[in-house]
C-alpha cells in the first residue's frame, strides 16, 4: 500500500515539474518578448542632411521605410557632404550623408561611417554640343581654366563654362581627387548647390560643362564619355571607367534605433540587390576586390 502511494505521488509531482517547464517554455510571463519573439513596433525620428548626390537613392529608400514602420518619420535634407558631416558630428542631425571618406579633421569625433553605395559620377554639357568624348587631359585642363573654347577640343567656336558645386560639396571633393589629383579648380566658374541645380543650369547654358552623379543625368543633358570609355556601371565593375566614390551614412557613436534600422533598411540585401541599381547607383557587393 505505502509503495502504491508513493509511486501515485512520485507521478503528481513528475507532472508538476513538466507542466511548469511547458509553461515556462511558452513564455508565461506578462513581459513583452525580446529578441527571438514577437518584436516591439519601431517607432520614432530620423533626420539626415549632406550629400545631395545620394538623394535619389535616400529619398525613395525613406519612403519604403516609412510604408514598412509607420510610426517613424525620417527627415533627409541635402547641404552638402561637408554639411552633413559637420551637423552630425555636432549632433544637430543624426546622419551625415556624405560622398567623401572622413577627413583628418573629422577623425576625433566619433563619427562611424557606413558605406552603403557606389556613387558614379558624370560630365554633361548642353545637348546642342557637338562634343561627345574628352580625354583625362582636356577634362583638367578645361576644369583648370587652360581651355576656354569648344573649338580646342574639337568642338564649335564658343566659349566653355564651367557650372559645378561649392567647396562644401563631396561630389566637387570626389572630382578633384580622382580627376584633378591636386591640381586647382579654375575659379571662373558658376557654383550652384545642389546636383539638380548642375544640370538645370547646364541644359540651359549653351556650351556650358560640369558634373553630376550619373542619376541626375537624364534626357535634358548629353553625357561624355570620359578617356574613350562610355559610362555604364558594368565599366565601373570591370576597372574601366574611373569617376565614382562611395556614398557614407555618417553617425556619431554607433548608431541604435529608428537610425540603425533605417541604415540596416538601405544596406539590406533586400534593397541593395532589388533597388540600388533601378535608382542608378551600384551595390558595393559588385566591386571587385
Amino acid at each position: 500500500m505505502m509503495l502504491g502511494k508513493m509511486k501515485k505521488m512520485a507521478a503528481m509531482v513528475g507532472a508538476l515539474m513538466i507542466g511548469a517547464a511547458v509553461f515556462a517554455g511558452c513564455g508565461g510571463s506578462d513581459k513583452p518578448e525580446a529578441a527571438g519573439g514577437a518584436a516591439a513596433e519601431l517607432t520614432g525620428k530620423v533626420t539626415a542632411s549632406g550629400s545631395t548626390a545620394l538623394l535619389p537613392l535616400l529619398k525613395p529608400a525613406q519612403e519604403a521605410f516609412q510604408t514598412q514602420h509607420g510610426k517613424v518619420t525620417v527627415n533627409i535634407a541635402g547641404g552638402g557632404s561637408f554639411t552633413g558631416m559637420n551637423q552630425v558630428a555636432e549632433g544637430s542631425v543624426q546622419i551625415g550623408n556624405s560622398d567623401v571618406f572622413l577627413p583628418a579633421e573629422y577623425k576625433d569625433k566619433g563619427l562611424v561611417d557606413h558605406k552603403v553605395v557606389v556613387e558614379p559620377f558624370v560630365f554633361i554639357v548642353d545637348k546642342a554640343n557637338a562634343v561627345n568624348s574628352l580625354t583625362r587631359q582636356q577634362t583638367i585642363d578645361i576644369l583648370t581654366g587652360k581651355i576656354t573654347n569648344w573649338k580646342e577640343v574639337g568642338g564649335a567656336d564658343q566659349p566653355i563654362t564651367l557650372i559645378h558645386r561649392a567647396k562644401s560639396s563631396g561630389s566637387r571633393a570626389t572630382i578633384s581627387d580622382v580627376v584633378l589629383k591636386g591640381q586647382e579648380f579654375t575659379d571662373h566658374a558658376v557654383i550652384q548647390d545642389s546636383n539638380g541645380a548642375v544640370r538645370a543650369a547646364i541644359a540651359n547654358t549653351p556650351g556650358a560643362i560640369g558634373y553630376v552623379d550619373a542619376p541626375y543625368a537624364d534626357d535634358t543633358v548629353k553625357t561624355l564619355d570620359f578617356d574613350g570609355v562610355k559610362y555604364t556601371p558594368q565599366a565601373i565593375i570591370d576597372g574601366k571607367y574611373p569617376i565614382y566614390g562611395y556614398g557614407h551614412m555618417y553617425t556619431k557613436g554607433e548608431p541604435t534605433g529608428a537610425v540603425k534600422a533605417f541604415i540596416d533598411f538601405v544596406m539590406s540585401d533586400d534593397f541593395q540587390n532589388s533597388q540600388v541599381a533601378k535608382l542608378g547607383f551600384i551595390p558595393v557587393s559588385k566591386m571587385k576586390k
